[in-house]
Protein backbone atom coordinates (compact mmCIF):
# COMPACT_ATOMS: atom_id res chain seq x y z
CA UNK A 1 0.00 0.00 0.00
CA UNK A 2 0.74 3.54 -1.16
CA UNK A 3 1.40 6.41 2.08
CA UNK A 4 -1.58 8.16 -0.14
CA UNK A 5 -3.47 5.19 0.14
CA UNK A 6 -2.58 4.84 3.50
CA UNK A 7 -3.47 8.38 4.89
CA UNK A 8 -6.91 8.02 3.32
CA UNK A 9 -7.96 4.81 5.15
CA UNK A 10 -6.53 6.71 8.45
CA UNK A 11 -8.69 9.53 7.65
CA UNK A 12 -11.88 7.53 6.79
CA UNK A 13 -11.69 7.24 10.59
CA UNK A 14 -11.59 3.73 10.70
CA UNK A 15 -9.43 1.20 13.00
CA UNK A 16 -6.52 0.90 11.84
CA UNK A 17 -3.21 -1.10 11.94
CA UNK A 18 -0.20 0.85 10.56
CA UNK A 19 2.37 -1.65 9.48
CA UNK A 20 5.43 -2.03 6.79
CA UNK A 21 8.68 -3.45 7.07
CA UNK A 22 11.63 -0.97 8.55
CA UNK A 23 12.31 2.15 6.51
CA UNK A 24 8.72 2.18 4.52
CA UNK A 25 7.77 5.28 6.30
CA UNK A 26 5.49 4.19 9.17
CA UNK A 27 6.52 6.86 11.63
CA UNK A 28 6.21 9.78 8.94
CA UNK A 29 3.13 9.01 7.64
CA UNK A 30 1.79 8.50 11.78
CA UNK A 31 3.02 12.16 12.38
CA UNK A 32 1.15 13.49 9.52
CA UNK A 33 -2.17 12.22 10.41
CA UNK A 34 -1.81 13.75 14.38
CA UNK A 35 -0.81 16.55 12.90
CA UNK A 36 -3.88 17.00 10.24
CA UNK A 37 -6.16 15.84 13.66
CA UNK A 38 -4.68 18.55 15.86
CA UNK A 39 -4.74 21.56 13.34
CA UNK A 40 -8.98 19.99 13.10
CA UNK A 41 -8.92 20.33 16.93
CA UNK A 42 -9.42 16.45 17.66
CA UNK A 43 -8.03 15.46 20.69
CA UNK A 44 -4.99 12.65 19.80
CA UNK A 45 -3.50 11.28 22.61
CA UNK A 46 -0.05 10.18 21.03
CA UNK A 47 1.34 6.92 22.95
CA UNK A 48 4.09 4.34 22.40
CA UNK A 49 4.62 0.30 23.94
CA UNK A 50 8.14 1.85 25.17
CA UNK A 51 9.38 5.25 26.63
CA UNK A 52 12.38 5.75 23.97
CA UNK A 53 9.56 5.31 21.16
CA UNK A 54 7.06 7.43 22.84
CA UNK A 55 9.81 10.11 23.10
CA UNK A 56 10.18 10.23 19.63
CA UNK A 57 6.13 11.25 18.82
CA UNK A 58 6.57 13.74 21.80
CA UNK A 59 3.73 11.24 23.71
CA UNK A 60 3.81 9.14 26.57
CA UNK A 61 4.12 5.01 27.24
CA UNK A 62 -0.04 3.28 27.07
CA UNK A 63 1.30 2.10 30.55
CA UNK A 64 0.81 5.46 32.15
CA UNK A 65 -2.10 6.86 30.06
CA UNK A 66 -4.28 4.17 30.00
CA UNK A 67 -2.87 3.67 34.18
CA UNK A 68 -2.57 -0.06 33.54
CA UNK A 69 0.75 0.61 34.81
CA UNK A 70 2.41 -3.50 35.20
CA UNK A 71 -0.63 -5.15 35.92
CA UNK A 72 -1.38 -8.23 34.58
CA UNK A 73 -5.44 -8.16 35.49
CA UNK A 74 -7.68 -5.07 36.55
CA UNK A 75 -10.66 -6.04 39.70
CA UNK A 76 -13.11 -4.37 40.96
CA UNK A 77 -11.12 -2.25 43.53
CA UNK A 78 -8.82 -1.30 40.41
CA UNK A 79 -11.11 0.11 38.29
CA UNK A 80 -12.49 1.86 41.69
CA UNK A 81 -9.15 3.28 41.65
CA UNK A 82 -8.96 4.19 38.40
CA UNK A 83 -11.94 5.95 37.85
CA UNK A 84 -11.22 8.30 40.82
CA UNK A 85 -8.00 9.33 39.14
CA UNK A 86 -8.95 12.55 37.67
CA UNK A 87 -5.78 12.35 35.20
CA UNK A 88 -6.80 9.27 33.68
CA UNK A 89 -10.16 9.45 33.25
CA UNK A 90 -9.59 13.16 31.37
CA UNK A 91 -7.32 11.29 29.19
CA UNK A 92 -9.57 8.41 28.18
CA UNK A 93 -12.67 10.31 28.09
CA UNK A 94 -11.45 13.44 26.46
CA UNK A 95 -9.60 11.48 23.73
CA UNK A 96 -11.19 11.00 20.40
CA UNK A 97 -8.02 9.04 18.42
CA UNK A 98 -5.63 6.87 20.39
CA UNK A 99 -2.03 6.39 18.74
CA UNK A 100 -0.40 2.88 19.76
CA UNK A 101 3.18 3.00 18.59
CA UNK A 102 5.72 -0.27 18.38
CA UNK A 103 2.54 -2.07 19.12
CA UNK A 104 4.84 -5.47 18.39
CA UNK A 105 6.56 -4.78 22.16
CA UNK A 106 2.97 -5.30 23.85
CA UNK A 107 1.46 -7.73 24.93
CA UNK A 108 -1.55 -9.74 24.25
CA UNK A 109 -2.99 -9.45 27.76
CA UNK A 110 -1.81 -5.20 28.31
CA UNK A 111 -4.03 -4.73 24.99
CA UNK A 112 -6.98 -6.14 26.31
CA UNK A 113 -6.25 -4.38 29.87
CA UNK A 114 -6.22 -0.74 27.62
CA UNK A 115 -9.78 -2.51 25.68
CA UNK A 116 -11.52 -2.83 29.33
CA UNK A 117 -9.92 0.44 30.87
CA UNK A 118 -11.30 2.54 27.66
CA UNK A 119 -15.05 0.54 27.69
CA UNK A 120 -15.33 1.01 31.54
CA UNK A 121 -14.29 4.88 31.65
CA UNK A 122 -16.59 5.83 28.66
CA UNK A 123 -19.38 3.96 29.62
CA UNK A 124 -19.15 2.52 25.46
CA UNK A 125 -19.54 -1.47 25.37
CA UNK A 126 -17.45 -0.30 21.34
CA UNK A 127 -14.38 -1.72 21.27
CA UNK A 128 -11.68 0.31 22.83
CA UNK A 129 -14.80 2.59 24.18
CA UNK A 130 -15.57 3.51 20.60
CA UNK A 131 -12.51 5.10 20.46
CA UNK A 132 -10.52 5.47 16.94
CA UNK A 133 -7.62 3.27 17.43
CA UNK A 134 -4.49 3.29 15.81
CA UNK A 135 -1.88 0.90 16.27
CA UNK A 136 1.62 1.16 14.48
CA UNK A 137 4.46 -0.89 14.14
CA UNK A 138 6.17 -3.94 12.52
CA UNK A 139 5.81 -7.44 14.28
CA UNK A 140 9.44 -8.61 12.89
CA UNK A 141 10.79 -5.86 15.05
CA UNK A 142 11.41 -5.90 18.69
CA UNK A 143 8.97 -9.07 20.80
CA UNK A 144 7.30 -7.42 23.90
CA UNK A 145 9.90 -8.55 26.72
CA UNK A 146 9.66 -10.97 28.52
CA UNK A 147 10.52 -11.80 32.43
CA UNK A 148 10.73 -15.13 34.82
CA UNK A 149 6.88 -14.82 35.44
CA UNK A 150 6.41 -14.15 31.83
CA UNK A 151 8.25 -16.62 30.18
CA UNK A 152 8.67 -16.16 26.36
CA UNK A 153 7.60 -19.74 25.39
CA UNK A 154 4.15 -18.05 26.96
CA UNK A 155 4.79 -14.72 24.91
CA UNK A 156 1.28 -13.51 22.60
CA UNK A 157 1.74 -10.85 20.70
CA UNK A 158 -0.93 -8.04 20.49
CA UNK A 159 -2.56 -9.54 17.15
CA UNK A 160 -3.29 -12.26 19.47
CA UNK A 161 -4.95 -10.35 21.93
CA UNK A 162 -8.89 -10.86 22.12
CA UNK A 163 -9.67 -7.13 21.87
CA UNK A 164 -7.55 -7.36 18.69
CA UNK A 165 -9.97 -9.50 16.86
CA UNK A 166 -13.07 -7.21 18.18
CA UNK A 167 -11.58 -3.84 17.01
CA UNK A 168 -11.90 -5.14 13.13
CA UNK A 169 -8.46 -2.83 11.99
CA UNK A 170 -7.91 -2.14 8.92
CA UNK A 171 -4.52 -3.02 7.64
CA UNK A 172 -2.41 -0.60 5.73
CA UNK A 173 0.51 -2.12 4.83
CA UNK A 174 3.11 0.05 3.46
CA UNK A 175 4.99 -1.74 0.93
CA UNK A 176 7.18 1.40 -0.26
CA UNK A 177 10.99 1.36 1.09
CA UNK A 178 12.70 4.78 2.26
CA UNK A 179 15.66 3.04 3.80
CA UNK A 180 17.41 0.63 1.97
CA UNK A 181 16.13 1.50 -1.41
CA UNK A 182 17.44 -0.83 -4.17
CA UNK A 183 19.99 -2.28 -2.09
CA UNK A 184 21.26 -5.76 -1.99
CA UNK A 185 20.38 -5.42 1.80
CA UNK A 186 16.80 -5.36 0.85
CA UNK A 187 16.74 -8.98 -0.86
CA UNK A 188 18.19 -10.58 2.45
CA UNK A 189 15.91 -8.86 4.54
CA UNK A 190 12.93 -9.74 2.57
CA UNK A 191 14.18 -13.50 2.91
CA UNK A 192 13.86 -13.22 6.30
CA UNK A 193 10.22 -11.59 6.48
CA UNK A 194 9.48 -14.15 4.04
CA UNK A 195 10.51 -17.36 6.07
CA UNK A 196 12.74 -18.27 3.46
CA UNK A 197 16.53 -17.16 4.63
CA UNK A 198 18.72 -19.83 3.68
CA UNK A 199 22.21 -20.17 2.81
CA UNK A 200 21.30 -18.38 -0.31
CA UNK A 201 20.70 -15.53 2.10
CA UNK A 202 23.85 -16.03 4.12
CA UNK A 203 25.93 -15.60 0.67
CA UNK A 204 25.68 -11.28 0.30
CA UNK A 205 26.15 -11.25 4.31
CA UNK A 206 29.56 -13.39 4.00
CA UNK A 207 30.76 -11.02 1.84
CA UNK A 208 30.47 -8.73 4.55
CA UNK A 209 32.23 -10.64 7.32
CA UNK A 210 35.08 -8.84 9.06
CA UNK A 211 35.34 -6.00 6.11
CA UNK A 212 35.55 -2.44 6.93
CA UNK A 213 32.58 -0.36 6.07
CA UNK A 214 32.30 0.83 2.24
CA UNK A 215 31.44 4.33 0.86
CA UNK A 216 31.05 6.02 4.75
CA UNK A 217 34.54 8.12 4.40
CA UNK A 218 36.25 8.03 7.48
CA UNK A 219 33.54 7.48 10.02
CA UNK A 220 33.86 4.09 12.31
CA UNK A 221 30.94 1.95 12.27
CA UNK A 222 28.74 1.58 15.40
CA UNK A 223 29.02 -1.38 17.34
CA UNK A 224 25.51 -2.94 17.67
CA UNK A 225 25.06 -5.39 20.59
CA UNK A 226 22.43 -7.61 20.78
CA UNK A 227 22.96 -8.13 24.85
CA UNK A 228 22.59 -5.09 27.44
CA UNK A 229 26.25 -4.58 28.36
CA UNK A 230 27.43 -1.36 29.23
CA UNK A 231 27.60 0.59 25.93
CA UNK A 232 28.17 4.36 27.89
CA UNK A 233 31.47 2.42 29.48
CA UNK A 234 32.93 1.69 25.85
CA UNK A 235 31.82 5.18 24.42
CA UNK A 236 33.58 7.12 27.41
CA UNK A 237 36.59 4.96 27.01
CA UNK A 238 36.95 6.07 23.51
CA UNK A 239 35.98 9.57 24.09
CA UNK A 240 39.20 9.64 26.95
CA UNK A 241 41.47 7.98 24.38
CA UNK A 242 40.74 11.15 21.74
CA UNK A 243 43.54 13.88 22.73
CA UNK A 244 42.09 17.16 23.10
CA UNK A 245 39.57 19.16 25.35
CA UNK A 246 36.22 17.71 26.44
CA UNK A 247 33.49 19.81 25.74
CA UNK A 248 29.81 19.85 27.55
CA UNK A 249 26.55 20.42 27.04
CA UNK A 250 24.27 20.58 29.79
CA UNK A 251 20.38 19.87 29.00
CA UNK A 252 17.96 22.01 29.87
CA UNK A 253 14.77 20.92 30.88
CA UNK A 254 11.36 22.66 32.31
CA UNK A 255 8.02 21.41 33.56
CA UNK A 256 6.86 19.10 36.20
CA UNK A 257 10.26 17.30 38.34
CA UNK A 258 8.21 13.48 37.67
CA UNK A 259 7.48 13.94 34.44
CA UNK A 260 11.18 15.34 33.02
CA UNK A 261 12.13 12.43 34.79
CA UNK A 262 10.21 10.26 32.95
CA UNK A 263 11.51 12.24 29.51
CA UNK A 264 15.21 12.17 30.63
CA UNK A 265 14.99 8.34 30.91
CA UNK A 266 13.81 7.52 27.69
CA UNK A 267 15.64 10.27 25.70
CA UNK A 268 18.08 9.33 23.86
CA UNK A 269 20.38 12.27 24.11
CA UNK A 270 22.26 11.88 27.92
CA UNK A 271 21.86 14.66 30.27
CA UNK A 272 25.39 16.18 29.72
CA UNK A 273 26.66 15.19 26.10
CA UNK A 274 30.81 15.27 26.08
CA UNK A 275 32.29 15.81 22.95
CA UNK A 276 35.80 15.89 21.73
CA UNK A 277 37.18 16.42 18.29
CA UNK A 278 37.45 13.88 16.63
CA UNK A 279 34.78 12.03 18.20
CA UNK A 280 32.04 9.67 16.99
CA UNK A 281 28.61 10.71 16.98
CA UNK A 282 25.04 9.67 15.83
CA UNK A 283 22.08 12.15 15.64
CA UNK A 284 19.09 11.12 17.64
CA UNK A 285 16.60 13.39 16.09
CA UNK A 286 15.14 14.30 12.68
CA UNK A 287 16.27 17.18 11.06
CA UNK A 288 12.91 19.13 10.41
CA UNK A 289 14.72 20.46 7.20
CA UNK A 290 15.78 16.88 6.42
CA UNK A 291 19.98 17.46 6.79
CA UNK A 292 19.95 14.56 9.02
CA UNK A 293 17.72 11.37 10.29
CA UNK A 294 17.52 9.65 13.31
CA UNK A 295 20.57 7.51 13.11
CA UNK A 296 22.80 9.84 10.79
CA UNK A 297 26.75 9.15 11.82
CA UNK A 298 29.11 11.82 11.52
CA UNK A 299 32.37 13.06 13.47
CA UNK A 300 32.97 16.29 15.20
CA UNK A 301 35.45 18.65 13.36
CA UNK A 302 35.60 21.42 16.08
CA UNK A 303 33.10 23.68 17.77
CA UNK A 304 31.80 27.28 16.50
CA UNK A 305 33.96 30.25 18.00
CA UNK A 306 30.62 32.25 18.03
CA UNK A 307 27.75 29.75 19.41
CA UNK A 308 30.26 26.74 20.87
CA UNK A 309 27.93 24.03 19.29
CA UNK A 310 30.16 21.45 17.35
CA UNK A 311 30.46 21.59 13.74
CA UNK A 312 29.50 17.82 12.57
CA UNK A 313 30.50 15.88 9.26
CA UNK A 314 28.37 13.35 7.89
CA UNK A 315 29.29 10.56 6.32
CA UNK A 316 28.02 11.47 2.78
CA UNK A 317 30.93 14.77 3.39
CA UNK A 318 28.35 17.51 4.30
CA UNK A 319 29.49 19.68 7.10
CA UNK A 320 26.64 20.85 9.37
CA UNK A 321 26.49 22.66 12.99
CA UNK A 322 24.26 21.02 15.60
CA UNK A 323 22.54 22.64 17.56
CA UNK A 324 20.06 22.26 19.83
CA UNK A 325 16.56 20.44 19.80
CA UNK A 326 13.66 19.99 21.91
CA UNK A 327 11.84 17.29 23.06
CA UNK A 328 8.08 17.11 24.77
CA UNK A 329 6.34 15.76 26.79
CA UNK A 330 2.48 16.81 25.54
CA UNK A 331 -1.26 16.11 26.95
CA UNK A 332 -4.03 17.35 24.89
CA UNK A 333 -1.70 19.82 23.53
CA UNK A 334 -0.49 21.56 26.58
CA UNK A 335 3.50 21.27 26.95
CA UNK A 336 3.77 19.30 30.48
CA UNK A 337 7.70 18.86 30.31
CA UNK A 338 10.82 19.34 27.86
CA UNK A 339 14.36 18.77 27.65
CA UNK A 340 16.71 20.92 25.44
CA UNK A 341 20.03 19.45 24.62
CA UNK A 342 22.18 19.10 21.24
CA UNK A 343 20.39 15.69 19.29
CA UNK A 344 23.47 13.90 19.30
CA UNK A 345 24.93 11.27 21.40
CA UNK A 346 28.41 9.30 21.45
CA UNK A 347 28.01 6.87 18.79
CA UNK A 348 31.01 4.35 19.36
CA UNK A 349 28.70 1.54 20.55
CA UNK A 350 24.30 0.68 20.94
CA UNK A 351 22.28 -1.72 21.74
CA UNK A 352 19.88 -2.95 19.45
CA UNK A 353 16.93 -1.90 21.68
CA UNK A 354 18.01 1.52 21.75
CA UNK A 355 18.34 1.59 17.95
CA UNK A 356 14.77 1.52 17.53
CA UNK A 357 13.91 3.67 14.61
CA UNK A 358 17.15 4.79 13.73
CA UNK A 359 18.88 4.63 9.99
CA UNK A 360 22.42 3.60 10.75
CA UNK A 361 25.03 4.09 8.33
CA UNK A 362 27.73 1.97 9.28
CA UNK A 363 27.35 -0.75 11.84
CA UNK A 364 29.45 -3.63 12.97
CA UNK A 365 27.25 -6.25 14.15
CA UNK A 366 27.99 -10.02 15.85
CA UNK A 367 24.93 -12.12 15.41
CA UNK A 368 26.41 -15.24 16.78
CA UNK A 369 25.00 -14.89 20.21
CA UNK A 370 21.58 -14.24 18.85
CA UNK A 371 19.15 -15.93 21.64
CA UNK A 372 15.52 -15.38 19.51
CA UNK A 373 13.96 -15.31 16.54
CA UNK A 374 13.91 -12.11 15.12
CA UNK A 375 17.01 -10.51 16.65
CA UNK A 376 19.01 -10.43 13.75
CA UNK A 377 16.16 -8.87 11.28
CA UNK A 378 15.68 -6.10 13.90
CA UNK A 379 19.52 -5.32 13.69
CA UNK A 380 20.49 -5.91 10.35
CA UNK A 381 16.96 -3.68 9.30
CA UNK A 382 18.80 -0.78 10.77
CA UNK A 383 21.16 -0.57 8.32
CA UNK A 384 20.92 2.01 4.72
CA UNK A 385 23.52 -0.59 2.65
CA UNK A 386 25.34 -4.16 3.26
CA UNK A 387 27.76 -1.57 2.23
CA UNK A 388 28.09 0.15 5.88
CA UNK A 389 27.87 -3.29 7.49
CA UNK A 390 30.43 -5.09 9.10
CA UNK A 391 29.74 -8.43 10.48
CA UNK A 392 31.79 -10.40 12.88
CA UNK A 393 29.40 -13.17 13.37
CA UNK A 394 26.23 -15.19 12.67
CA UNK A 395 23.73 -17.78 14.54
CA UNK A 396 21.12 -19.93 13.01
CA UNK A 397 18.69 -18.16 14.99
CA UNK A 398 19.55 -14.71 13.81
CA UNK A 399 18.03 -15.21 10.48
CA UNK A 400 14.62 -17.23 11.40
CA UNK A 401 10.83 -15.05 13.08
CA UNK A 402 9.22 -16.27 15.00
CA UNK A 403 6.39 -18.68 13.11
CA UNK A 404 3.25 -16.78 14.63
CA UNK A 405 4.31 -13.82 13.05
CA UNK A 406 5.06 -15.09 9.47
CA UNK A 407 1.39 -16.51 9.61
CA UNK A 408 -0.04 -13.09 10.51
CA UNK A 409 1.98 -11.64 8.44
CA UNK A 410 0.48 -13.02 4.97
CA UNK A 411 -2.71 -12.18 6.33
CA UNK A 412 -1.96 -8.68 6.88
CA UNK A 413 -0.78 -8.35 3.50
CA UNK A 414 -3.89 -9.92 2.07
CA UNK A 415 -6.45 -7.43 4.41
CA UNK A 416 -3.89 -4.44 2.90
CA UNK A 417 -4.66 -5.41 -0.39
CA UNK A 418 -8.46 -6.20 -0.05
CA UNK A 419 -8.54 -2.39 1.66
CA UNK A 420 -6.88 -0.99 -1.64
CA UNK A 421 -9.07 -2.61 -3.70
CA UNK A 422 -12.20 -1.09 -2.11
CA UNK A 423 -10.81 2.31 -2.12
CA UNK A 424 -10.12 1.99 -5.70
CA UNK A 425 -14.05 1.57 -6.15
CA UNK A 426 -14.46 4.79 -4.33
CA UNK A 427 -14.61 8.32 -6.41
CA UNK A 428 -11.87 10.89 -5.50
CA UNK A 429 -15.50 12.97 -4.41
CA UNK A 430 -16.87 9.84 -2.30
CA UNK A 431 -13.53 9.40 -0.38
CA UNK A 432 -13.51 13.15 0.38
CA UNK A 433 -17.08 13.20 1.18
CA UNK A 434 -16.15 10.22 3.76
CA UNK A 435 -13.17 11.75 4.95
CA UNK A 436 -15.30 14.72 5.79
CA UNK A 437 -18.25 12.96 7.52
CA UNK A 438 -15.46 11.21 9.64
CA UNK A 439 -13.63 14.27 11.18
CA UNK A 440 -16.99 16.70 11.28
CA UNK A 441 -19.34 13.73 12.38
CA UNK A 442 -17.50 11.23 14.37
CA UNK A 443 -14.54 13.60 15.80
CA UNK A 444 -16.26 16.91 16.05
CA UNK A 445 -13.30 18.45 14.92
CA UNK A 446 -15.63 21.39 13.27
CA UNK A 447 -19.35 22.09 13.44
CA UNK A 448 -21.06 19.91 10.91
CA UNK A 449 -21.45 23.01 8.77
CA UNK A 450 -18.14 22.89 8.41
CA UNK A 451 -18.37 20.13 5.69
CA UNK A 452 -19.00 22.41 2.67
CA UNK A 453 -20.34 20.40 0.11
CA UNK A 454 -20.01 21.09 -3.38
CA UNK A 455 -17.16 23.99 -2.22
CA UNK A 456 -13.88 23.74 -3.20
CA UNK A 457 -10.80 22.95 -1.72
CA UNK A 458 -9.55 26.24 -1.11
CA UNK A 459 -12.84 27.64 0.56
CA UNK A 460 -13.01 24.90 2.97
CA UNK A 461 -9.93 25.60 4.15
CA UNK A 462 -10.66 28.69 4.54
CA UNK A 463 -13.79 27.67 6.33
CA UNK A 464 -11.43 25.87 8.55
CA UNK A 465 -9.39 28.97 9.42
CA UNK A 466 -12.51 31.18 10.10
CA UNK A 467 -13.49 28.99 13.08
CA UNK A 468 -10.99 28.48 15.33
CA UNK A 469 -12.62 28.19 18.28
CA UNK A 470 -9.42 28.89 20.41
CA UNK A 471 -8.32 32.16 18.53
CA UNK A 472 -11.60 33.60 19.06
CA UNK A 473 -10.62 33.17 22.91
CA UNK A 474 -7.01 34.50 21.88
CA UNK A 475 -8.81 37.41 20.57
CA UNK A 476 -10.76 38.52 23.90
CA UNK A 477 -7.67 38.15 26.13
CA UNK A 478 -5.59 40.28 24.60
CA UNK A 479 -8.46 42.56 25.04
CA UNK A 480 -8.25 41.81 29.16
CA UNK A 481 -11.47 40.76 29.51
CA UNK A 482 -11.87 37.91 33.18
CA UNK A 483 -12.38 34.95 32.45
CA UNK A 484 -16.37 35.11 33.26
CA UNK A 485 -16.68 38.01 30.59
CA UNK A 486 -15.05 35.90 27.56
CA UNK A 487 -16.97 32.44 28.73
CA UNK A 488 -20.41 34.86 28.50
CA UNK A 489 -19.65 36.61 25.45
CA UNK A 490 -18.59 33.42 23.69
CA UNK A 491 -21.49 31.32 25.33
CA UNK A 492 -18.78 29.17 26.88
CA UNK A 493 -18.04 27.18 30.23
CA UNK A 494 -14.85 28.80 32.26
CA UNK A 495 -13.35 25.36 31.63
CA UNK A 496 -13.50 25.26 28.11
CA UNK A 497 -11.94 28.71 27.83
CA UNK A 498 -9.45 27.49 30.34
CA UNK A 499 -9.22 24.49 27.73
CA UNK A 500 -8.61 27.27 25.01
CA UNK A 501 -6.07 28.94 27.30
CA UNK A 502 -3.70 25.29 28.10
CA UNK A 503 -3.97 24.95 23.71
CA UNK A 504 -2.57 28.68 22.86
CA UNK A 505 0.37 28.01 25.32
CA UNK A 506 1.16 24.88 23.80
CA UNK A 507 1.11 26.52 20.41
CA UNK A 508 3.30 28.91 22.19
CA UNK A 509 0.36 31.57 21.47
CA UNK A 510 -1.04 33.04 24.71
CA UNK A 511 -1.02 36.58 25.24
CA UNK A 512 0.55 38.19 28.44
CA UNK A 513 -2.26 37.16 31.40
CA UNK A 514 -0.66 39.64 33.98
CA UNK A 515 -4.59 41.17 34.36
CA UNK A 516 -6.03 37.90 35.40
CA UNK A 517 -3.78 37.55 38.47
CA UNK A 518 -4.67 40.22 40.47
CA UNK A 519 -8.12 38.95 41.57
CA UNK A 520 -6.98 35.61 42.43
CA UNK A 521 -6.49 34.89 46.53
CA UNK A 522 -3.18 33.48 47.62
CA UNK A 523 -1.49 33.67 43.95
CA UNK A 524 2.23 33.84 45.18
CA UNK A 525 1.24 30.65 47.37
CA UNK A 526 -0.53 28.67 44.08
CA UNK A 527 2.05 29.41 42.10
CA UNK A 528 4.87 28.17 44.17
CA UNK A 529 2.68 24.87 44.58
CA UNK A 530 2.50 24.36 41.14
CA UNK A 531 6.08 25.05 40.81
CA UNK A 532 7.17 22.11 43.20
CA UNK A 533 4.66 19.88 42.05
CA UNK A 534 5.87 16.42 41.11
CA UNK A 535 3.73 15.89 38.17
CA UNK A 536 1.50 18.69 37.63
CA UNK A 537 -1.45 16.79 39.18
CA UNK A 538 -4.67 18.96 40.24
CA UNK A 539 -5.73 16.88 43.20
CA UNK A 540 -2.88 17.13 45.08
CA UNK A 541 -2.66 20.85 45.03
CA UNK A 542 -6.48 21.47 45.69
CA UNK A 543 -6.09 19.40 48.94
CA UNK A 544 -2.90 21.16 49.70
CA UNK A 545 -4.99 24.32 49.90
CA UNK A 546 -8.07 22.68 51.98
CA UNK A 547 -10.48 22.88 48.78
CA UNK A 548 -10.72 26.61 49.14
CA UNK A 549 -9.89 27.43 45.67
CA UNK A 550 -11.42 25.96 42.93
CA UNK A 551 -9.87 23.90 40.09
CA UNK A 552 -10.48 26.40 37.21
CA UNK A 553 -8.35 29.26 39.30
CA UNK A 554 -6.24 26.26 40.03
CA UNK A 555 -5.60 25.66 36.41
CA UNK A 556 -5.49 29.67 35.54
CA UNK A 557 -2.73 30.03 37.84
CA UNK A 558 -0.43 26.77 36.41
CA UNK A 559 -0.74 28.78 33.24
CA UNK A 560 1.36 31.11 34.86
CA UNK A 561 4.44 28.55 35.00
CA UNK A 562 7.44 28.98 32.57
Amino acid sequence: MRQSDALTLLRLGYNTFLTGAAGSGKTFLLNRYITMLREHGVTVAVTASTGIAATHLGGQTIHAWSGIGVQRTLDEKAFEKLTKNRVIRRHVTEAQVLVIDEISMLHAFQLDLVDQVLRRLRDNEAPFGGIQLIACGDFFQLPPVTGAEDPASERQFAFEAQSWQRADFNIAYLTENHRQGNDSLLTVLNDIRSGHAGEHTKVPLRTRYKKPPVGVGAVQPTRLYARNINVDSINEKELAALPGKTVEFVMETRGFAALVEGLKRNCLAPETLRLKIGAEVMFVKNAPDGSFVNGSRGRVLGFDAETGWPEVQLLEGQRLLAEPMEWRLEEEGVIRAALKQLPLRLAWAITIHKSQGMTLDAVELDLSDAFEPGMGYVALSRVRTLGGLTLLGLNEIALRVHPAILARDGQFRRLSQQAVSELTRLSEEEQRRRMDAALFERFKGLPAEGLGAGKSRRQRKAKTKAVATHELTRCLLERKLSLAEIANERGLTVGTVLSHMEKLKGQGALPDLLHLRDDIDEFDAILCAWSTSEDGRLGPIHQRFGGRHSFETLKLVRLFLP
